[in-house]
Parts: C-alpha cells; sequence; structure tokens
C-alpha cells in the first residue's frame, strides 16, 4: 500500500485530515489556521487579503503537527521497566494535556491534540523495541512531517538514573529502538531527541536483563521528577524553540539538587 501516494491524492493538504481534540468552528474555504478559531467569511473575496504576510507564513508553518514518538515494549510483562521510560514520559505528556492515547494506528498507540497552540501527535509503538521504524517511519511518511519535528524519546543506559538530555540529532547510540527509527528514516538522524538516563546494570548484570528490570521504591520517586522535567522541557521546545528546552533540561537538575 503506497501510504504516502493515498494521502497527496485524497487530501491535497494533510493537515485538513486532522481532527483534534480542540473544537473547531466550521470551515468555508481550505485555509485556516489552529491558532485563527474565526474563519473567514467565504462572500468575502477580500478578507484574505488583510492577512499580512506574516501571517501567512505563520498560517503555512503551523499547518505541520510535532510527532512526539516515546519507545518502549507492550504489554503488562514490560510495563515500568527501565527500557519503557519513553513510554511513560509519552504517557505523563498525555495525561498533562488531556490527550487521549486509546487509538491504535499505525501500528501504535495513538493520540492527537495540542501543547499550547502547537498541534502533536503523541505515539508508542506497539511493534516492540526493535521494530520501532516500522511505525514511526509510516507516521512520518503519511503526515509529511519534517524529521525537525520528530523527538523520539528513548531510555539511555549510559546516562547517571533519571537525568535528561536533549539532543538536535545524533546516532543511535547501541539502542536498537534507535536503530530502527533511523533505519526507517533512510539513515538520517537529524531528529532531536530526549534521552532518559537509566544508569549502568551493577556488578556483571547481563544489561539486556538489567534494562527489563523495575524501579526500587526510591527510584521511582526520582522518576516521577525526572518525567514532570521531562514534560516541561518537551513544552519549552515547542513553544520557544530548542535552545531554551535544552538550557532547561541542563539546568534542571542543579536547581533541584540546591532547592
Amino acid at each position: 500500500m503506497n501510504i504516502c501516494g493515498c494521502w497527496v491524492s485524497s487530501m491535497k493538504l494533510p493537515f485538513l485530515g486532522w481532527r483534534f481534540s480542540r473544537p473547531f468552528t466550521s470551515l468555508c474555504s481550505s485555509s485556516f489556521s489552529p491558532r485563527i478559531m474565526t474563519i473567514q467569511s467565504c462572500s468575502s473575496p477580500s478578507s484574505s487579503a488583510s492577512l499580512s504576510t506574516s501571517e501567512s507564513k505563520e498560517m503555512k508553518k503551523e499547518a505541520s503537527p510535532w510527532l512526539i514518538v516515546g519507545l518502549g515494549n507492550p504489554g503488562k510483562k514490560y510495563a515500568a521497566t527501565r527500557h519503557n521510560v519513553g513510554f511513560e514520559m509519552v504517557d505523563t505528556i498525555a495525561e498533562a494535556e488531556g490527550i487521549s492515547m486509546t487509538t491504535v494506528s499505525f501500528k501504535s498507540l495513538f493520540g492527537k491534540g495540542f501543547i499550547g497552540d502547537v498541534p502533536v501527535i503523541l505515539a508508542k509503538p506497539q511493534t516492540y523495541m526493535n521494530s520501532s521504524g516500522e511505525s514511526v517511519g509510516a507516521i512520518v511518511s503519511y503526515y509529511k512531517i519534517p524529521l525537525k519535528q520528530v523527538l523520539v524519546i528513548f531510555d539511555d543506559l549510559d546516562l547517571p538514573f533519571a537525568k535528561l538530555r536533549l539532543l538536535p540529532k545524533g546516532g543511535h547510540g547501541g539502542h536498537n529502538g534507535m536503530k530502527s527509527v533511523i533505519n526507517h528514516f533512510k539513515g538520517n538522524s537529524g531528529f532531536p531527541r530526549l534521552r532518559i538516563g537509566i544508569g549502568r546494570p551493577p556488578g556483571k548484570m547481563d544489561p539486556v536483563a538489567f534494562v527489563l528490570r523495575t524501579f526500587t521504591k526510591h527510584e521511582r520517586e526520582e522518576l516521577n521528577f525526572t518525567l514532570q522535567d521531562g514534560l516541561e522541557a518537551v513544552r519549552i521546545l515547542l513553544l520557544e524553540g530548542f535552545d531554551k528546552s535544552a538550557t532547561f533540561v541542563n539546568s534542571a537538575k542543579k536547581i533541584e539538587q540546591t532547592g
């Protein structure tokens, strides 16, 4: 099935196919913006001319949603394990922003909504970690989302426990889920990612066994604070830009420790 071709031929403008959790007035033309809640009257041909060039550019810019993906494994067996902190971060965002994640689409649990005025898709691939790219690649292709607006959230053995790191691009770092995503982007790794530290396994424990372990009570308490920091980092990223979000992420732990 040529997903991309079906979308273009049937919809012409991808964003018009969206149904968000925030209500919209009915459309009388094919030109609209999620920020502009009143639609220009069809009986006023000159009304569109009243839009400034900057407003028109803003409308076009806003027509493309962000995709926020958390990586993990489906099923109760893997719930609340270290390898599934990406899923937990997406759940935290969905709950805070009132976005339902009950739809199953593109081999993922899937939700649409807003963060502030920014339209977003939230996704938790259900393909199992090592095939995450099957889901992520299909979503990006269907909705024609620029890779700079794809944020992938995943666990990282090489970061201290509960530490966050936001990067604009990079390799897979040995993470099989990220490896799959990059492969389905045809080797393009130029998309932002939020890494959540899960620490190194103790002693000579097999890393595979370690990432499938749950958290201690103390770790869970600390992780919950980290998830709230991650939520704020995502909000800043979408509403204020990458640099401000990265600054927040890099200073979050220092603020907590001195507070």
